[in-house]
């Protein structure tokens, strides 16, 4: 066994006393970084600095507090002496003595600020699981069969709610499912008048009721075991539940939620007047489509009536439709009989087209047609030829010098070098000259010549 007489000196760890309160504080913000504490408030100050120091006790232990300017701001009441108080702190160490203490970072009442946490952290626990989703809710009837109350048969809400009932539709009948709606034992109470509701099967919607009060008073119905219980209902439930301004788990959870007992009662029944001027529009409307369907089948029954028809008459019908049918028949045979026989006639000429024959026949008419063109065209051609060559001939022999001399003209040539003479400086008196008249030719001499 090892003693301390056993360790060296230089196996010690020699701690100085600001180290190890440095130590102890570090290990207590790690280990405890946000605490819930609920206590007493006594021994409470408020230097000039603005931060608040102070005990929390209870009946057999304290610890000391303090509160820095910076968050008291926000506390929204005033801190007295013997206040009862809930805060949430941290673990920490003044070093400088040594003193354990929390260093508070929000402060509020206690009771009510403790419900009210409590209240918002199921809500927020039963919202994010899906009791409060729409779809889960179910539609309250038109017209109830039987009501079921689940509330203290001696509060002021079913006196309110069988009122209301009264007065608005008096003939639906109210079953009344006692419970406790205040303190201790309540919720279950609450939940176990649900369940026996349910089971006794008569009633068709439900009311949840109770009239108002503080927090405490309405906190059953803020209980997980009566949401749970409702959630689970099959029959549809409308919470009233303290005044206006009052919400509870139990309004979240509900199918329908009223702001008082009175205004439940208003939700699942209709006003009776409305309902009878509704029903007797209702009866009118129905009265109307009725007689209006006695018409139409009157009308079709004498329609029926006039298209029944004798089993002779159909079958004289039937008959002179065989015969019809028959006369039909013959006719499409005799249309089919005359459709081949083109048909075929038509077959014979395509046949006859593509014959040798034929093509013989066409051809040599063809060669007769091209024989004759030819013939005319040559004709035409040599026609056109004569008649060209008159023309010009007839042209020629305008210009020619011997129509010049058929009008008495002659043409003179000196005999000797056959020159024609066209004045008379060209010849010399007494030489040859020869005169070429339109028949026949003159040999003269030149007795005289004249210069004109």
């Amino acid at each position: 066994m090892t003693t301390t007489a056993d360790v060296t000196a230089s196996q010690r760890e020699i701690y100085s006393v600001s180290r190890l309160n440095s130590a102890v504080h570090a290990v207590l913000a790690q280990h405890f970084p946000l605490v819930w504490v609920e206590g007493e408030l006594t021994n409470f100050s408020r230097p000039s600095s603005g931060h608040w120091y102070f005990t929390l006790k209870d009946s057999q232990a304290q610890v000391r507090c303090a509160m820095f300017k910076g968050l008291n701001r926000f506390v929204d009441f005033k801190p007295e002496a013997g206040m009862q108080v809930l805060v949430r702190a941290r673990l920490s160490l003044y070093e400088p003595r040594g003193d354990y203490q929390l260093v508070i970072e929000s402060m509020e009442t206690a009771g009510s600020g403790a419900l009210q946490r409590a209240f918002e952290e199921l809500k927020n626990r039963l919202q994010k699981e899906g009791l409060f989703a729409a779809t889960h809710k179910h539609a309250l009837p038109s017209l109830p069969k039987a009501i079921g109350v689940i509330t203290s048969p001696s509060g002021a809400a079913i006196r309110d709610i069988c009122q209301v009932l009264r007065r608005r539709f008096p003939a639906v009948p109210v079953i009344v499912y006692p419970c406790t709606v205040q303190g201790n034992g309540a919720a279950k109470e609450i939940c176990a008048a649900l369940e026996t509701a349910q089971r006794h099967g008569v009633c068709d919607v439900l009311i949840l009721a109770r009239g108002g009060g503080s927090l405490e008073d309405l906190w059953p119905f803020n209980e997980e075991i009566v949401a749970r219980t409702l959630f689970r209902c099959r029959v549809p439930v409308v919470t009233g539940i303290g005044h206006e301004v009052d919400f509870t788990i139990a309004d979240f959870v509900a199918d329908q939620r009223a702001p008082t007992p009175s205004a439940a009662a208003e939700l699942v029944v209709p006003d009776q007047a409305q309902w009878l001027a509704n029903l007797e529009q209702k009866l009118q409307r129905l009265e109307r489509i009725l007689s209006h369907q006695v018409k139409s089948r009157r009308l079709r029954l004498a329609a029926t009536r006039k298209a029944l028809i004798h089993p002779r008459s159909r079958l004289l019908q039937q008959s002179q439709r065989l015969d019809e049918l028959e006369q039909r028949r013959l006719q499409a045979w005799a249309n089919l009989a005359r459709n081949r026989r083109h048909r075929i006639d038509s077959l014979q000429r395509q046949l006859w087209m593509q014959s040798p024959a034929h093509t013989l026949d066409y051809l040599g008419k063809d060669l007769q047609r091209l024989h004759t063109r030819l013939h005319r065209s040559v004709n035409r051609a040599l026609e056109s030829h004569q008649q060209h060559l008159l023309k010009t001939s007839q042209a020629l022999h305008t210009v020619s010098p011997l129509a010049t001399l058929d009008r008495g003209y002659a043409i003179v040539i000196r005999a000797e070098d056959k020159k024609v003479l066209r004045q008379a400086d060209d010849i010399t008196v007494g030489h040859n000259v020869e005169a070429r008249l339109a028949r026949g030719r003159l040999v003269c001499t030149v007795a005289e010549k004249y210069d004109e």
